[in-house]
């Protein structure tokens, strides 16, 4: 009996000393870091301001490999010519100032709180417009020192960065936005940035971007000498690849159904110049509207981009639809007055004939009888030479001009050439517009 009450009593007992002896071996752990820290950068044994040797504990450069997560990129900006992006930045490097030992395994690293103890490089972007770090709730700082003394140095930061854009393809473009990271103070003599191996670029896989796509990226070095001597340099392209659906939506199908509604003034009767008038200056005023509101949302540049051709082009064909009816209606009128000075010659051609057949009747009955003798036979070559002629021409006609006989004034025709030559010239306009812009685009991949 007695056997059995101790029985519990005993697990109880072994359970409270196992749990005392991992308290005091997480308490020990602690110290062991607090000494190992104490050990490494205490007071009067590691100076921050000195950097670590080079490979092998040599003088040469100091390497520091780097690798960046591009966690979001918010905006690209072609008016100011930027874009905001928000990255993960890493760096790491070794100073064997900060070896320790291990432990047998033990300690695997120890994070350091305070990152202002060590030395770090003195890298910046100099391609940045503004930057800030963040520092909610904690700064988002992380800084491990491994026993080999090697050091990993992150942290997250914002960045707005200057994105130089060739416009001159707009919006059929594709714009490369650089990361470009270099040192400030030290030479290719004292640090050098290597990219780290491996991967050392990643980019977030839920990455949305409203008006462009990321192709792909780059990674390269841009060493730059000065006057002050060689510094170390990375860098990161980005290309992007605009959208084009927003543009074609937006800009390119309203043009074209402004230009088809400009040519309907062609099927309009050549009388109806209010109707006429209205619908050409409506369409070139909304025209031009749309051109400016398109011109405001881009930079000043001083050439020409891919959307100016466009735009103007379309305005072109606007303006001269409305320049069309002017001519219609000049050619009108000039019918109209020819018509009636053909008609007016006509009556006075009537009435000097009349008066010319009641002299003929006061002559005589000889005179009377012979002549229409002689206007019948003549009247009668005439009319035979005009068959014989027309006979022999006929096959020869061409069928073009046969067509445009059809149409008797000439505003008319030229409302039936518009109708055909607007549609065609625009319809090759696309054709040479699509193709110089879309192969181009094939070509440059």
């Amino acid at each position: 009996m007695m056997t059995r009450r101790l029985c519990p009593v005993l697990v109880s007992v072994l359970l409270v000393l196992h749990g005392a002896v991992l308290v005091w071996g997480k308490a020990n752990f602690r110290q062991i870091e607090k000494k190992i820290l104490d050990s490494i950068i205490g007071p009067g044994r590691y100076d921050s301001r000195i950097r670590p040797h080079g490979i092998n504990n040599t003088d040469g450069p100091a390497l520091v490999r780097v690798n960046i997560y591009i966690r979001s990129i918010s905006e690209i900006d072609d008016v100011r010519m930027e874009y905001s992006v928000q990255l993960t930045f890493r760096e790491q490097w070794r100073d064997e100032r900060l070896q320790f030992d291990d432990m047998g395994g033990q300690v695997r690293y120890l994070t350091l709180t305070d990152p202002e103890k060590i030395w770090k490089p003195d890298l910046f972007f100099s391609n940045e417009k503004e930057g800030h770090f963040h520092n909610i709730i904690m700064p988002n700082v992380l800084l491990r020192i491994y026993p080999n003394g090697d050091v990993l140095y992150s942290i997250r930061i914002s960045l707005v960065l200057s994105c130089p854009m060739d416009l001159k393809f707009y919006p059929l473009d594709k714009q490369t936005c650089s990361i470009v990271m270099a040192s400030y103070g030290y030479t290719t003599e004292d640090l050098v940035f290597l990219w780290k191996e491996g991967d050392p670029v990643q980019v977030t896989k839920n990455l949305h971007l409203p008006r462009f796509t990321l192709e792909r990226f780059f990674t390269d070095y841009c060493t730059s000498r000065t006057n002050t001597g060689e510094y170390s340099c990375l860098k990161v392209d980005l290309l992007f690849k605009r959208e084009f659906s927003y543009y074609l939506i937006q800009i390119y199908i309203p043009c074209c159904m402004l230009v088809i509604v400009s040519w309907v003034s062609f099927w309009l009767d050549q009388n109806a110049i209010p109707a006429r008038v209205s619908l050409g200056v409506t369409t070139l005023l909304t025209m031009a509207t749309q051109t400016s509101g398109i011109n405001a949302s881009l930079p000043p540049v001083s050439y020409t981009k891919a959307i100016d051709v466009w735009t103007g082009v379309c305005l072109t064909f606007v303006f001269g639809a409305l320049l069309e009816f002017a001519l219609v209606n000049y050619a009108s009128r000039s019918d109209a007055h020819k018509k009636s000075a053909k008609e007016q010659q006509k009556k006075q051609w009537e009435l000097e004939h009349a008066a010319l057949e009641a002299d003929h009747l006061e002559d005589g009955a000889t005179t009377f009888a012979m002549k229409p003798l002689v206007h019948h036979h003549g009247d009668l070559h005439a009319e035979k030479m005009r068959q014989c002629e027309v006979h022999m021409k006929s096959p020869k006609v061409n069928l073009c001009r046969r067509w445009m006989n059809r149409f008797p004034s000439r505003s008319k025709r030229i409302d039936v050439i518009s109708r055909i030559f607007f549609p065609l010239m625009f319809a090759l306009f696309n054709l040479v517009y699509w193709t110089t812009y879309l192969f181009r685009e094939d070509k440059e991949e």
